[in-house]
């Protein structure tokens, strides 16, 4: 059965990595938005990856050649834990996905929709239910959230 996997690729080559997955027939998924770029007092915009060296594959690893993908151009590694990769749900992939506009990019709306100070809410995992403040979003720290465990913030 097909899940979705991710991989940890090397800085700015989410896309090379995407391209040579695929040529070995994976399907892969890098979601992406609009980011307005700022140099020698010119502005443009450029497509960026959402989840900054993260691309998402996916396969079957009891049917597919899975450890091939660990050398593969761009690619660092596969999120492991134990003696295979670490599968993500569907409903996060189709989650992201349903925020796409008509050309295949996360809307800015979506992107830019949090401000530092806004209060969310973790909706899965570990952290289920816990509230926190957002602080900031950049490339390099996608999204820093502060959360009160134990009294301190």
């Amino acid at each position: 059965m097909d899940k979705w996997y991710v991989a940890y690729t090397h800085v700015n080559r989410e896309a090379e990595a995407a391209i040579h997955i695929e040529r070995q027939g994976f399907g892969t998924y890098l979601p992406q938005y609009l980011k307005n770029r700022r140099h020698a007092r010119k502005s443009d915009w450029v497509r960026r990856p959402l989840f900054p060296r993260y691309l998402f594959i996916k396969m079957d690893i009891n049917h597919a050649l899975w450890r091939a993908i660990n050398s593969t151009r761009g690619v660092i590694h596969l999120l492991s834990s134990g003696d295979g990769p670490t599968y993500v749900t569907e409903n996060v992939v189709e989650g992201i996905k349903s925020h796409e506009n008509e050309n295949g990019l996360i809307s800015p709306e979506i992107v830019d929709a949090l401000k530092p100070g806004d209060p969310v809410q973790v909706t899965a995992g570990a952290l289920i239910d816990k509230i926190g403040l957002f602080r900031c979003r950049t490339d390099n720290d996608r999204i820093i959230v502060l959360f009160n465990l134990m009294g301190r913030v």
